[in-house]
């Protein structure tokens, strides 16, 4: 059981906020991507899970309002949040049942996949004819990816960009689903007995090294080259995804 008042694991979190949000700045990676392997590291992945949560939250509905195209977006994606809340209950009930660091490995498998997957940038195309039907699959995997791991990208993240929206569009569905996605996760959370008192105020108090984080990462961006920056943040996340799967197989 975690001392939530001890200073080492406020140090450490607060750390992982900075760390995340920076990275986020710099080279618009997630910022719950990069904070939840540092912190399921240090302090365990179902105490890190609710305290990302007013972070993301907050930075997505940032990110939707400056996004447009949003009545749209709900209209044509809505399967994919519906069908994520029966996969996110599906994925807490999990969290609680299986060992953590089995969880643990679980996010590191999502991890070395999406980074080594952001590397390749292969070119990805979808029927039109197979767009609708897909959301609710996709839609559920994601949730359940997300209610086990707290990682909301994969299979998201292929599936839109198969379907070769524009900037715009893709940012607004991505993040819709985010929102959507992090919302039912609280809900789940608290129900799980996992989303504590000081959790809450954790992460509400996350929110200024996030945004310390953020405003120094986009003030480097123009000075640093940011892709090779992003391909080593890339790296990294797989030998973070690749401990933590150790973590569990070596015991």
């Amino acid at each position: 059981m975690i001392d939530w008042a001890a200073p080492e694991p406020l140090a450490t979190i607060a750390a992982a906020f900075l760390v995340a949000a920076f990275v986020k700045g710099l080279t618009g990676l997630g910022f719950s991507t990069c904070a939840l392997p540092l912190l399921a590291l240090s302090i365990g992945i179902r105490e890190a899970l609710p305290l990302v949560l007013a972070p993301s939250i907050a930075s997505n509905l940032l990110v939707m309002r400056g996004a447009g195209h949003f009545r749209e977006t709900v209209w044509r994606f809505w399967p994919l949040g519906l069908a994520a809340l029966p996969g996110i209950a599906f994925g807490i009930i999990l969290l609680v049942w299986i060992d953590p660091l089995a969880a643990g490995a679980a996010l590191g498998a999502v991890l070395v996949g999406y980074a080594t997957f952001a590397l390749a940038r292969p070119a990805l195309a979808l029927p039109p004819r197979l767009e609708r039907p897909l959301q609710w699959p996709v839609g559920f995997v994601n949730g359940a990816v997300n209610g086990l791991t707290g990682s909301q990208v994969m299979p998201l993240l292929p599936y839109l960009l198969a379907l070769q929206l524009d900037p715009g569009r893709f940012v607004q569905a991505i993040n819709c689903v985010f929102t959507v996605s992090s919302l039912a996760m609280i809900v789940g959370l608290s129900q799980a007995g996992l989303l504590t008192g000081p959790a809450v105020v954790l992460s509400v108090l996350g929110l200024l090294p996030v945004w310390v984080g953020v405003t120094l990462g986009e003030a480097l961006r123009r000075r640093l080259p940011a892709d090779s920056f992003r391909k080593a943040v890339l790296g990294l996340l797989i030998l973070l995804g690749a401990i933590l799967a150790a973590r569990f197989f070596l015991g």
